[in-house]
Order: C-alpha cells, then structure tokens, then sequence
C-alpha cells in the first residue's frame, strides 16, 4: 500500500481517535490537497529524530481527513480520524513535496477486552497519576468508556515523551498497551517537580 505521510515528532494517532492539526508548510498543504482528491487518507509517523528528512520510526496510524476548513491563504485546520495502524515496509523515492511510504497494514484485535483487573487496576493508577499531575477527570464519564477507547485515549493524550508515545502505539495488543501505560504513569507519576515532564500538544 502506497501512502502519504506526514512525519511529526510528538503527534501520536490511534486508531479510533481524533487528531486537529493546523496546517501551514506549502508542502503539507500539497499533502492535503492531494488526499482530498483521493481516499482523504494520510498516514502520520514520528520521525526518530526532529530533523528535516530524519529516518521514521516503523510504526504510524493512517489517517482520515474528517472536518477541515480551508483558509483563504492556502492554511488548513483538519481533524484526522485514525483508522488503523500501519506497519513502513521502505520509503520510496518519489517527486512529491511529501514524503511517501510502502506500507502494511497492521490487523488489531478489536474484539480484545481487558480482565476486570486490569480495567480496575489501570483506573486506580489512573486517578493516582491524574492526582499527581493535578489534573480534573470526570471519572464517572471515564467509567463508560470501552476499554479501546480509554486505553488509546489515554495513551494519546497522556503528556509523556515521543519515544514512550511511540512504544505504546507500537505496543503488539491492547493488553500490552495497557501494561506500558501503567508502568509509565508510575515512572511519569513520580516525579516531585524537580523534573520537567514534556507535554505533547
């Protein structure tokens, strides 16, 4: 599978979530303009370091363009819908502005379901880690949410660094995923100020 990349350090995609991004560099403006006339899909990578042309890193997640605004001076505001996560075969030579992949998809079990252990021990490191960082959760809210939609949620927009962002979108299944995350929020949990935690916007 041929497809379009747009490779952003710290913007970590999951399947089944949303993604706004601005758009501004000519470049990523073609990106865009040219998914619009075709399947609307793009897949977005971190690359391993955040150099112009830096090698990607294996994993990313397709996807597709949901809402956009198009601005008068060619800027665009998009909402990405993550659809699946895909595996970099090569990078191919192209003449695009963009960068382009061969790519494999990556088949997720969605019919996985974690024990009633592990939801129960992840919500109570959760409201711990939460507590730490000082933030507000509407816990009863975070209670219905399906265990696909809490674990990649809380993997996307948990304020941990590009390379733990990467390994839990790389994490092999959801229950995996689930592991990491605990662990990190332990290890990200600790800290008592002296360190600066990076939060990714």
């Amino acid at each position: 599978m041929r497809l379009s990349i747009f490779p952003l350090t710290g913007a970590v995609l999951f399947p089944g979530l949303q993604l706004p991004l601005h758009i501004f560099e000519p470049r990523y403006r073609a990106l865009i303009g040219d998914a619009l006339v075709r399947d609307r899909r793009i897949g977005m990578i971190q690359p391993q370091r955040p150099v112009d042309g830096a090698p990607l890193y294996s994993v990313g997640c397709i996807g597709r363009i949901g809402e956009i605004e198009a601005m008068d001076d060619g800027r665009y505001n998009v909402i990405l819908e993550g659809q699946s996560r895909f595996r970099v075969v090569h990078e191919m030579d192209v003449a695009t502005a963009f960068r382009q992949v061969e790519a494999e998809l990556i088949e997720d079990d969605e019919d996985e379901t974690l024990s009633f252990a592990q939801r129960g021990g992840f919500e109570q490191e959760a409201r711990e880690f939460a507590a730490v960082q000082g933030y507000s959760v509407d816990w009863e809210s975070v209670k219905r949410l399906d265990d696909h939609s809490l674990i990649n949620g809380v993997s996307q927009i948990a304020p941990f660094d590009p390379a733990s962002k990467q390994a839990l979108l790389e994490a092999p299944s959801l229950g995996e995923r689930c592991e990491l995350l605990v662990q990190l929020m332990q290890f990200f949990g600790r800290s008592d100020g002296s360190e600066e935690i990076t939060t990714l916007q």
